[in-house]
Formats: structure tokens, C-alpha cells, sequence
């Protein structure tokens, strides 16, 4: 809501917003883009400036003071994913990222690729894309990039957000089971991607991954083209020869069997090389050549959050990730590796989101974080949506951990899981932070402790 507030912004709207508390950084973000804030949520900020539309985000429910007094006032509402369809995608060529995994570097890279062949792409994402220094910007060009999310929209509609993203142009990454508040089973989740693929016109063209089975069956209700795309199966697009190390990876891009040339990527992990592949379906389908695809490639820099190295204290690299599927757990603890070679791996997990939450996936997880070398995980929050009968078994994966032969723990607060790591962390030693929340200050506070003197260094 935040960076479609300083979209809005830049387009030349006047903007003010409610929250029932700001902080940094996105309350610098939006004092520096000109918009107020009100808090807490009241009535009374509907007076401030009377709005000629309010538009709520789907944190918001319909007993929020201020949306109820919306409704009260008659005042126009509508909710982000259909203001963003009708302000700035109905006269664009959407662009619209869609799957359980990689949306947001998938998101990123696509805008940054366009943005080195001067398209001039405008785009919005789910993180903060380091190369433009922010999650959106407004741009001159034709096309808009777009991170299509599968959850719901507003209180007043319970749809997924990307059905309001007109999409002419789509990747899909993936589609595992998630979002378990939101979804009965994965049926119900695959339905939302179907409605979703079946929105794309004829004359649109649909990416897919092909290691992904239910994806391309998925596929096959698209109505434009279909191309495929993936690392170590059959597709339109793979890679060959690839090659991962700390300087991330470098592979031979083959396009239906012809090569198109050696393409180099600075983020770790063979997972990023199957969403760069994804890239380059995308872009081919846009009618870029390869080499303005492999430049925006060779140049990209990342999200923020994503294998984002923090800082190093007292020897121990403390690199910020934002998995919380087991997939994407397993991925990223791969990358690191690869990335990191030969150092002692210790990853310290938060189960926080609806579905980590529960038992869902209790295997899965320890099958994933079993590639670490050690493994602390901070025992969740009692939550009103996660019934205790459904909620994940820490002590349990910790045992399964531990049978596995991987040295594991759990702590039911962050200062212990910060005086576990204090104590027995070593210099040479990654400390790999999954959690797609703040993590209550976990790893500022864990640099800070390790290194309470000019022994901590910050690193981009």
C-alpha cells in the first residue's frame, strides 16, 4: 500500500493515508514522496482532506473505524489491486508475475531487463528491487511489470489480487500449496491460477516452468500462447552448462533446442537461474534480442531481503532471507551453500506465516532445513487462525532434525535464540535469517551482540 501510495504520487494525485502506526523505513519513504499520515485509524482523518476516493488495502477489515465510517459517508472505495488496474494497467501492456514462488525477484529482473534495453517500463513488486532503489517506479514506456499475488483482495472482495491485473503478458513460477487462511486445499489454490491464466487474451503469450507438473497443466487454459521454460527438464528455454559460485552463475541459454548465447546472473542459487530463465521467455515473447536480455541479466542486483548479506560481525556473515515455504527454504539454503563455499551453514528460522504455521508441511520442513549444518527455530506466536491441534510440531522437527544427524534447537524468545547464536557462533560461520517478518529486530540485534564495537561492518 505504501509504494502504490508513492505511485499514485508520482502520477500527480494527491495522496494522504491512515495506519494504526508507521515506521521506518517506510515512514521516511512516504514524508520524502510528500504523503501525510494519519494515525491511529480514526474517523475523524476522513476531515482532513475529504477524499474523492478511498482506497483499502486488505489488512483492513469492515469493523476498522475508519473503513466503517467510509461506508457511513457514502464515500467512494475501491480496493489496491482494482485501483492499479483501472489507474495504470488499462491502457498498458501488463505484465503480470504470477506463483507460489519467486514473484518478487522474478518481478524485479524482468523490469530491470526492460530497463536496460530503454523501455522505460513502469513497475510494482513486493520488495525493494536494489537497482532502481525502490519497489515501483513510473515510467514513460508502454509496458508495467507487475508481482501478481494470489491472496485476497479487500474485505469487500475475497478474490485473488492478480484477477485485476489485465494481464497481456505473464510468467507463471510455480504453484505449491500456500496461503492455507485463504485456501481449503491445494484444488482451491490451483482454481485461483486457473481463472487467473484464463484471463490472458489470445494475442498474449503465457511463460511457464515446466518442473512444475500442475503449472503446465494449469497452462493449457490460457487462451494466447504458451512457451515453457526450466533448469533441468524439457522446455522451450533451459540451461546448459551451468555453473554456480560465489559470483553466482553462469550458463548457456537454449532456446527450442538452438543456443542463444552465455548468460551470467551475480544472484546465487540454480533456483534463480530457472527464474532468469523465465526472464528470457518473457522477454523473447516481447521481441528482445539476447543480447539486451543478457546485459539486464549480467546487471542485476538483487532484492532486497532476498540472500541480502547484512553485515559480517566478528567474523559471521549474517545474510537476510524472506523464505518461509519449504521450497523456498530448501532453495535458499542450496544457494547459500554455493555461495559460501566450504563455511559452517547455520540457518535460524521463523515459522510466521498462516501456513508455516501448521502442519502442513511439518516433513518438508525438515527435510529442507536439513541442509544446513545447524538449525535454530524460533517456536511461533499462538495464533487465533492456526487452531493448536493444526499448528506446526516444533520440538518435533527438531527431533527429526536431530535424527538426521543436523545439530537443532528451538527458543520461545528472540533474546534466546540471540544469546544461543552469541555463544556459539564462530568466525568463518553464515548465519542464514529466514523469516518473512521483522523477526522482532532478530538479526540487528544478534550483529549488534556479536559485535558490540566497530567489529561489525555493514555490507551492501
Amino acid at each position: 500500500m505504501g509504494a502504490f501510495a508513492g505511485l499514485l504520487r508520482a502520477a500527480g494525485y494527491e495522496v494522504t493515508g491512515s495506519d494504526q502506526a508507521v515506521y521506518p523505513p517506510m515512514s521516511e519513504m512516504l514524508a520524502a514522496w510528500g504523503i501525510p499520515i494519519l494515525t491511529p485509524y480514526a474517523p475523524a482523518n476522513l476531515d482532513v482532506a475529504t477524499p474523492d476516493l478511498v482506497v483499502i488495502g486488505n489488512v483492513i477489515r469492515r469493523v476498522n473505524p475508519e473503513a466503517t465510517e467510509v461506508q457511513a459517508r457514502r464515500l467512494p472505495q475501491t480496493s489496491f489491486p482494482a485501483a492499479l488496474g483501472s489507474f495504470f494497467l488499462r491502457d498498458r501492456h501488463s505484465i503480470v508475475v504470477a506463483g507460489t514462488h519467486g514473484k518478487t525477484t522474478v518481478s524485479a529482473l524482468l523490469a530491470h531487463v526492460l530497463h536496460v534495453a530503454d523501455l522505460e517500463p513502469s513497475f510494482l513488486v513486493g520488495g525493494v528491487a536494489r537497482n532502481a532503489g525502490a519497489n515501483f517506479r513510473l515510467g514513460k514506456g508502454p509496458h508495467f511489470v507487475v508481482e501478481g499475488d494470489e491472496y485476497d483482495t479487500a474485505y469487500f472482495d475475497k478474490g485473488p489480487k492478480f484477477l485485476h491485473y489485465r494481464p497481456r503478458t505473464a510468467i507463471l513460477t510455480s504453484v505449491e500449496f500456500d496461503h492455507a487462511d485463504a485456501y481449503r486445499d491445494l484444488a482451491h489454490y490451483e482454481s485461483a491460477f486457473a481463472r487467473f491464466v484464463g484471463l490472458i487474451p489470445r494475442d498474449g503469450c503465457l511463460a511457464v516452468c515446466a518442473s512444475y507438473r500442475n503449472a503446465l497443466a494449469l497452462a493449457r487454459g490460457c487462451p494466447g500462447r504458451v512457451v515453457t521454460y526450466g533448469g533441468v527438464v524439457a522446455a522451450d528455454y533451459t540451461a546448459r552448462g551451468l555453473t554456480l559460485g560465489p559470483d553466482g552463475a553462469c550458463f548457456e541459454v537454449v532456446e527450442r533446442g538452438r543456443s542463444l548465447g552465455v548468460a551470467s546472473l551475480p544472484i546465487g542459487g540454480a533456483h534463480n537461474v530457472e527464474n532468469a530463465l523465465g526472464v528470457v521467455a518473457a522477454g523473447r515473447a516481447l521481441d528482445l534480442g539476447f543480447d539486451e536480455i543478457e546485459q539486464g541479466l549480467a546487471t542485476f542486483a538483487g532484492v532486497r531481503r532476498r540472500q541480502e548479506v547484512r553485515g559480517t560481525a566478528a567474523g559471521v556473515a549474517v545474510v537476510d532471507d524472506f523464505a518461509h515455504h519449504p521450497t523456498a527454504v530448501r532453495e535458499t539454503i542450496a544457494a547459500i551453500r554455493t555461495r559460501f563455499p566450504g563455511r559452517r551453514l547455520w540457518a535460524v528460522f521463523e515459522p510466521r506465516s498462516n501456513t508455516s504455521r501448521r502442519r502442513l508441511h511439518q516433513a518438508d520442513y525438515a527435510r529442507a532445513l536439513a541442509g544446513a549444518d545447524r538449525v535454530s527455530l524460533k517456536v511461533p506466536e499462538p495464533h487465533d487462525k492456526v487452531p493448536e491441534t493444526e499448528r506446526l510440531d516444533v520440538p518435533a522437527l527438531v527431533d527429526a532434525l536431530r535424527a538426521s544427524g543436523v545439530p537443532a534447537s528451538a527458543e520461545l524468545e528472540v533474546e534466546g535464540l540471540v544469546r544461543e547464536v552469541v555463544a556459539d557462533a564462530r568466525a568463518g560461520d553464515v548465519l542464514l535469517v529466514m523469516s518473512n517478518g521483522a523477526f522482532g529486530g532478530f538479526l540487528e540485534r544478534t550483529l549488534a551482540a556479536l559485535a558490540p564495537s566497530p567489529r561489525a561492518t555493514a555490507e551492501a
